[in-house]
């Protein structure tokens, strides 16, 4: 009863899509007469309809306004409280994962938080909310103890120094990182390939070339996404051409 209520069940890591058609699409709507007037209500309609994302990227902006208004003193307290470091792990690791991922490091995330309003936004369009959710707080989690784990294991055995056990951690780096390389399975055939292949391309030349913890941690993130696209769609497949074969063989 429940394998057929599945299958009956339109997975979205089973709805693909082509991507010269989407771009023949996207160029079809951009030469329509009355572009400007079309622009808000799309914007709105795509924000819309993803409204986690949406609601992360405002709050993305809220930290980071309230660390200019604290002074540098406790916005590097702030930072430090929220840091999936080796040492915050270890005595408070439910809540600095969950506030590590609210939190920036820096300047204004403008680029940040356009990702999320764009590439997120479009990726909880496809998986819709509660999917969207699961796999970034999979690829943030995953990632982090993947890191904290290898940094563990190098100071144990004095390849890195212990200063790093309290070094700052921040960011939505490696969930956004596990959605994206996710995302190739939006696509595919050969575009698939390519965009999965992309990714850990460029992860990987980031950690040969400047290796960092935080490079080792975007790598995980984006190889945790893989396996979970490639699990889910694996499943979805399976179990439609499970039921497929049953109405079958229950043709006369």
């Amino acid at each position: 009863m429940v394998a057929s209520t599945l299958s009956q069940f339109r997975s979205p890591w089973t709805r693909t899509i082509d991507l010269r058609a989407e771009l023949r699409v996207a160029w079809a709507w951009l030469r329509r007469p009355g572009l400007p007037r079309r622009i808000v209500p799309t914007i709105r309609e795509h924000l819309g309809a993803a409204p986690a994302s949406t609601a992360y990227a405002f709050t993305l902006f809220v930290t980071w306004w309230t660390l200019r208004g604290v002074g540098g003193t406790i916005e590097r307290r702030l930072i430090f409280s929220a840091s999936t470091n080796l040492y915050n792990m270890r005595h408070n690791p439910v809540q600095v994962l969950v506030a590590s991922a609210f939190w920036t490091d820096g300047g204004f995330p403008w680029t940040t938080i356009a990702g999320f309003l764009i590439v997120m936004a479009y990726a909880e369009r496809w998986l819709g909310t509660g999917r969207w959710i699961l796999l970034f707080a999979t690829g943030h989690i995953g990632a982090t103890l993947l890191t904290v784990t290898g940094i563990s294991n190098a100071i144990d055995h004095g390849l890195i120094p212990h200063k790093v056990a309290v070094a700052a951690d921040v960011g939505t780096s490696y969930g956004f990182s596990a959605v994206l390389a996710a995302l190739a399975f939006r696509f595919r055939g050969v575009v698939r390939l390519a965009w999965a292949a992309t990714i850990l391309m460029v992860l990987g030349a980031a950690l040969w070339i400047g290796p960092t913890f935080t490079d080792y941690g975007h790598l995980c993130a984006a190889a945790i996404g893989l396996l979970v696209g490639a699990a889910a769609t694996t499943f979805w497949r399976w179990l439609k051409r499970k039921s497929s074969l049953r109405a079958e063989t229950a043709q006369p």
